[in-house]
């Protein structure tokens, strides 16, 4: 079976899709700071953000690993179990950063910005996720997910800024939506 970062890569649509709205980009794979798990587990940046942001495999494997996001301002957040799940939620809910809080009113805000900036969003998410034989889910669905696994699981994924000792602050609240 193909690896999906592969897939990524070969899949023009799909990559500029994830690219933006989702910023998310393979060729971003460096993290400014020296950073490890509490836990000891192995960290592997694979890509970032246009705004200094890195995910990480965490622990041993390969794609279906665990997948932090730390942003450049010291938050980090488990964001989901493996890569599938991540590039899901990047598809059907490229906003995620901005619903903190997870109450419906952010979401329903923050999708309606994107949709308006993006009129063809949906359509190209589509066939982004086809081209990746990705099924969608809906984006409060993802979402939900998302906050199951931040708020549930991050507590052993705490990632460490090495020189200093101290842990990166939770990115999320642990409210949920509704």
């Amino acid at each position: 079976m193909e690896s999906l970062i592969a897939a990524v890569r070969a899949q023009d649509e799909a990559a500029r899709f994830l690219s933006w709205p989702g910023d998310f980009e393979l060729d971003r794979s460096d993290h400014v700071e020296e950073v490890h798990l509490a836990s000891g587990a192995a960290l592997e940046v694979f890509a970032g953000d246009g705004s200094g942001g890195t995910y990480f495999f965490c622990g041993e494997g390969g794609e279906e690993r665990p997948v932090l996001y730390a942003d450049s301002e010291g938050g980090a957040a488990l964001v989901a179990v493996d890569l599938p799940e991540l590039l899901r939620l990047l598809l059907v809910a490229p906003w995620w950063r901005d619903c903190r809080e997870f109450t419906a009113e952010e979401v329903r805000e923050s999708a309606a910005e994107y949709l308006a900036d993006i009129p063809d969003l949906v359509a190209r998410r589509d066939r982004a996720a086809k081209s990746l034989g990705l099924t969608l889910p809906s984006a409060a669905d993802a979402l939900e997910r998302l906050r199951e696994v931040a708020v549930g699981m991050s507590g052993d994924f705490v990632l460490v800024l090495t020189p200093e000792g101290h842990s990166y602050e939770p990115l999320f609240g642990g409210r949920a939506t509704g």
